[in-house]
């Protein structure tokens, strides 16, 4: 018989965080989640979304056997931004079965509309600042930093509960061999005319850095509310998660990250941002080619610049334009309730 399960405490919570290291265990791509930053994130008073917003987890049990989880979410900051009623969900795992998933669906479902929400949106985990969406193409290998991971059959649990597409997000690979100097004579001729124009292409300064992140923060304002946007690239320590069993640091996962975190080959160009008034000149190519040519200059091996919206051409153009391949799609789904 299953049943659902509210979460509550901090057994319950455990047994929601491990969940994916039994789901996942003879899948050679699965990167497994630290737990105490799993713990932070899901706990109220330890991570800043739950300072304005609410979540509520269930997990899916069978035999004392947990089956599946989902996390119900009312991002109070999105609707007051946006005028909307929106819902959301996360954290989403089940086992390839339909009545579980349905189970799962309807417990986030009606507590959203206990809530007076009106559509439920998806995955989100529990917002788009951290991992989101459902990976729909490209299950050939592990996932970068902060990029979702799912078993092929996840789509179909959602389609067949009438999910629809709300939006698809792409991600492009990049590896040492395909910079090529085509590519690389492009990039110079840019920053060549974006220096006529008195622009240019430089590193954060460190011993600034409180001012650099200033810099930033007017950047990422200005720029988010349309378009993608400024570079900003972080190691792919996913190389060293995947040899952290289960998340936990202690007793010897410390020790892995510690010695391994020097070893890392490839980075995540995660943010990228173009005031207005400034794009369409070449910045975006520059800023991502100028990213991968400085790691490739560090033996980096491989990069992957992710997400853009499937529909943002201006951003897509710039990263093929310096031989970005699109090889990874991830898709959020919507329903009303």
């Amino acid at each position: 018989m299953k049943r659902i399960e509210v979460v509550n405490g901090k057994k319950d919570l455990k047994r929601f965080i491990d969940f994916p290291h039994e789901l996942y265990k003879d899948d050679k791509n699965y990167v497994p989640e630290l737990f105490i930053a799993q713990r932070d994130l899901l706990t109220p008073g330890k991570h800043p979304f739950h300072d304005h917003s609410s979540i509520q987890l269930f997990l899916a049990v069978q035999n004392d056997k947990v089956i599946g989880r989902i996390a119900a979410i009312q991002n109070n900051n999105h609707n007051k931004i946006y005028g909307a009623k929106d819902g959301f969900f996360g954290f989403f795992e089940c086992v390839n079965d339909q009545e579980t998933a349905d189970l799962l669906f309807k417990s986030a479902e009606n507590w959203l509309k206990e809530r007076g929400l009106t559509t439920i949106i998806g995955p989100m985990n529990p917002s788009t600042n951290e991992t989101c969406a459902l990976l729909i193409h490209g299950f050939d290998g592990s996932p970068m930093v902060m990029m979702p991971y799912n078993y092929e059959y996840y789509l179909s649990l959602f389609e067949n509960y009438n999910f629809q597409k709300k939006t698809d997000l792409r991600a492009y690979q990049f590896t040492a061999g395909n910079y090529n100097d085509r590519s690389m004579r492009l990039l110079d001729a840019l920053q060549d005319r974006l220096k006529r124009s008195s622009i240019v292409i430089r590193k954060i300064d460190m011993k600034n850095f409180s001012k650099e992140v200033q810099a930033i923060k007017e950047v990422y304002n200005k720029a988010w509310d349309k378009n993608l946007g400024f570079s900003l690239s972080i190691p792919d320590i996913n190389q060293i998660l995947k040899k952290i069993k289960r998340g936990r640091l202690l007793p010897f996962g410390i020790f892995k990250l510690l010695l391994l975190r020097k070893k890392i080959k490839g980075l995540r160009i995660m943010l990228l941002g173009v005031v207005q008034g400034y794009r369409k000149m070449g910045i975006e190519a520059c800023l991502y080619g100028s990213t991968i040519k400085s790691f490739q200059e560090k033996g980096m091996e491989y990069a992957e610049a992710s997400w853009t919206l499937d529909d943002n051409f201006l951003v897509n153009k710039a990263i093929e334009q310096i031989n970005g391949i699109p090889y990874r799609k991830y898709r959020i789904l919507e329903k009303n309730i």
